[in-house]
């Protein structure tokens, strides 16, 4: 009797003192934006989801970026779409938006409160964020320029959302960092943009796998 049981006891032994599983699911970024995070005008290797997923993995973070931009958007219709992009949910969020708004010359209030309202929707839903911010164009003028470049710090301020100032620092205006249009970052564009960016989400991944 006692040999029949010593293999049982012995498994039972092995299970109750083996290491615990340190796997986890992916930590999931939704990157919610228009065409500079949908990754518009290049392949699909080079897009800023894909390239921003490859560095944090090579820094060996478990990362998986969701790739919610869709080209020519505006802050409203990302806050229009905001529900069905989170889907399953996600654990951190990178906001995008104000560059189409900003190019349209669309009233700033209108935009402010749109990125207000997504803000809102995803502290309800806990969620850390890192806002991207844009700079308006000189020649909209000065009062246009100064309440739309002011809008992104403030917001992040009262929604203690993290803060990348320019999403496309260090791109914008260099030519040989930018498609044809001028406007959009080719691959080597954009390959800069998450170099500096980096540092930046690898803390918003830090924030949304601490303990709640």
């Amino acid at each position: 009797m006692i040999k029949t049981l010593l293999p049982a006891l012995a498994l039972g032994l092995a299970a109750l003192f083996a290491p615990a599983s340190t796997s986890a699911a992916p930590v999931r970024i939704l990157a919610l934006g228009d065409s500079l995070t949908a990754g518009y005008g290049l392949g699909p290797e080079d897009g800023f989801t894909v390239q921003l997923e490859k560095a944090l993995r090579a820094k060996g973070l478990d990362v998986t970026v969701i790739n919610a931009g869709v080209s020519g958007d505006t802050a409203s219709g990302g806050l229009a779409r905001l529900d069905w992009a989170l889907g399953d949910g996600a654990d951190a969020a990178i906001v995008e938006l104000g560059a189409n708004d900003m190019l349209r010359g669309m009233d700033v209030a209108g935009t402010r409160a749109a990125l207000d309202a997504i803000l809102t929707k995803l502290g309800k839903r806990e969620i850390p964020v890192l806002l991207a911010g844009m700079l308006a164009a000189p020649n909209l003028g000065p009062d246009y320029q100064s309440r739309f470049d002011a809008m992104y710090p403030e917001l992040a301020k009262e929604h203690g959302a993290m803060l990348y100032p320019f999403f496309l620092d260090g791109v914008a205006a260099q030519r040989q960092l930018l498609q044809g249009d001028g406007l959009h970052p080719n691959a080597e564009g954009v390959a800069l943009i998450v170099e500096r960016m980096l540092p930046s989400v690898e803390r918003l991944v830090a924030e949304a796998s601490a303990p709640r």
